[in-house]
């Protein structure tokens, strides 16, 4: 019986694994978890009662395949959710999606004049190449918008200036949207774009609820799916892996299987492949970076302080980055209807002075922060949970590109390697695309050939995914 070991419990790891059951029940399945918990980045934690998603998940997707799956895991377990979200920016609050007479109305007439201009400006003399993020947004909404909307939010998120983020990951994120487009959005209500969705599915528990039933019914199928459970080392003998060395409580174990999926980062599997991969695919490897988060989940003993499901701060006079009313996703994530359980999202880095803040003055910090918007009152605050989150966001940066081509193509010469998600591909996924990798590459297993590194190029998000892709997909599959 062929055994595959999937390196990782989270969207990408688990939908692997549950494709190959639903596929091939008599395949042996082994999923290697280092966190206490599944789900990864879309995990849900709880602390006393308060259920804690991670960086906020809408459940939305075109891939017929994937919605299947959300479907089959959860059933009836799915509520309805209206999108409410605003733009915090020099003290005002934008709606997002853009409501015309909101935005002039806060920006005022003399500004929205300027954007104009400069937005023609741009489209008569536009950047003649789209090599990074601040040109891909001016050639589309102008400089004015630029500096308004986009420079102080994209820096406080990343870490480094919009024009050292390649352009790739704007066409990835903001597809087909421009000002005329967004606009015209706004006048007409049409929202045409996965971005700016008015409803969305949402686990009633949380997205952990679809990961730890994910986990259950792979276990019911026969497969095994082992926390705290971290992957060390991947043993190879020339084009083949041939084992995993695992740690856990219980020691480190030798693990032998025929083939081996991959989610965690992609710096990290060659980092830990033994022997190791030439020079230049380690070089290649110690280029990517990664753009880490925290947060802090505070507990207020009044009822909500704000309707939206989470607030976008571009104002740089604050550090937080996102804001969630947990209440807004799902009435089950609070477990009374007297206090509110409010995210602060910070993006960071491992090791700087923020991410080693004591967990006092970081819950301090946030409560004030939050009263400085204008939210709540700091001394509101009654309780708070902090939860760290490394490697949250694969970096576009300009080395990116480069390095991801030498890395995949090493990869590619293996013969029972794959490596899927988010990190493991080292591309900016949207959940639903980290499962489509991974149910891709179980069938790849099964006997396909699908190249698991252009799957967002190919079959990419939002409304450019055309239903002549989709049959196209469906008649590969009954060939």
């Amino acid at each position: 019986m062929e055994h595959v070991v999937v390196i990782g419990g989270g969207p990408a790891g688990l939908t692997t694994a549950y494709e190959l059951k639903k596929l091939n029940k008599d395949i042996e399945v082994s999923v290697f978890e280092a966190d206490k918990m599944v789900g990864g980045i879309s995990r849900t934690e709880s602390y006393n009662g308060f259920r804690i998603d991670i960086g906020g998940h809408r459940f939305f997707t075109k891939v017929g395949e994937v919605e299947e799956m959300w479907r089959d895991v959860l059933s009836t377990d799915f509520i309805r959710v209206p999108r409410m979200s605003r733009i915090y920016y020099k003290n005002r609050f934008f709606d997002y999606p853009l409501r015309i007479f909101n935005a002039l109305s806060n920006i005022g007439a003399y500004e929205s004049v300027r954007i104009l201009l400069s937005y023609l400006k741009w489209q008569a003399r536009p950047h003649p190449r789209e090599e990074n993020f601040e040109q891909w947004v001016m050639n589309r909404f102008g400089g004015r918008l630029y500096m308004h909307f986009f420079r102080s939010y994209t820096e406080k998120v990343w870490g480094i200036p919009p024009n050292q983020i390649r352009a790739d990951w704007a066409a990835q994120r903001i597809k087909n949207l421009s000002l005329s487009k967004a606009v015209w959005n706004a006048i007409s209500g049409a929202n045409d774009t996965a971005s700016l969705i008015e409803e969305f599915d949402y686990p009633r528990l949380g997205p952990g609820m679809m990961w730890e039933r994910t986990a259950e019914l792979i276990e019911k199928d026969g497969g095994k799916v082992t926390l705290n459970a971290r992957v060390e080392k991947l043993e190879r003998s020339g084009t083949r892996i041939t084992a995993v060395e695992v740690s856990g409580s219980d020691g480190t174990h030798r693990v032998e299987a025929d083939q081996f999926v991959n989610s965690m980062g992609l710096r990290e599997l060659i980092q830990r492949i033994d022997p190791p991969p030439p020079q230049h695919v380690l070089d290649a490897a110690a280029d990517l970076a990664y753009r880490d988060f925290l947060i802090v989940a505070l507990v207020l003993n009044s009822p909500d302080p704000f309707p939206d499901n989470w607030i976008y701060v571009h104002s740089g006079d604050v550090k937080v980055g996102r804001i969630q009313n947990f209440r807004a996703w799902s009435a089950e994530m609070v477990p009374n209807d007297t206090q509110a359980s409010i995210g602060m999202e910070y993006f960071c880095q491992q090791g700087d002075e923020f991410w080693d803040m004591k967990d006092e003055d970081l819950i301090a910090q946030a409560s004030l922060e939050l009263e400085r918007i204008g939210l709540a009152k700091a001394d509101m605050v009654v309780d708070a949970h902090i939860i760290r989150q490394p490697k949250a966001y694969p970096v576009y940066d300009t080395k990116y590109k480069d390095a991801v081509d030498v890395i995949s193509e090493w990869i590619n010469s293996l013969e029972n390697l794959q490596t899927v998600g988010r990190n493991g591909l080292h591309r900016y996924n949207n959940q639903d695309h980290s499962m489509l990798t991974g149910m891709l590459a179980a069938r790849n297993i099964l006997g396909e050939d699908n190249d698991l590194w252009s799957v967002n190029v190919e079959r990419s998000y939002h409304e450019e995914f055309q239903h002549e892709e989709k049959e196209e997909f469906e008649a590969s599959k009954a060939s």
